[in-house]
């Protein structure tokens, strides 16, 4: 991977893992604080490229629509669901979360890319 998109994935996950419990956020907003406004789809490679047992916790992310995105391994989606059913984040009959009720408003608008690990 090239330097300059290690450095991009790194303030991704640094975002990502500043998401709480039992809250979400949604790609194009992840991208907007790590500092990648209109690149939601590089925030999806990104958390597609984490190792497994990263501490990253990818499930708290979802698309605009509230929809947990489909994956190309079976099953993923679905263990993403039980993840955040977990932490207390329903998905309603329409498979959707509530992000009036759920999104997650960071204080901080963005992160810096000099404070990014």
């Amino acid at each position: 991977m090239a330097e300059s998109a290690q450095r991009s994935y790194e303030r991704i996950y640094a975002i990502v893992r500043r998401i709480p419990r039992g809250r979400v956020a949604t790609y194009g907003q992840v991208a907007t604080l790590a500092g990648l406004p209109g690149h939601a789809r590089q925030v999806g490679y990104a958390l597609h490229a984490l190792s497994e047992g990263s501490g990253v916790p990818w499930h708290r992310v979802i698309n605009a629509q509230g929809r947990v995105s489909p994956r190309a391994a079976p099953g993923w989606d679905d263990v993403q669901r039980q993840l955040l059913e977990r932490e207390g984040v329903f998905l309603g009959h329409s498979g959707r979360v509530s992000l009036e009720r759920y999104r997650w408003n960071p204080r901080t608008r963005r992160i810096s890319p000099a404070l990014a690990p």
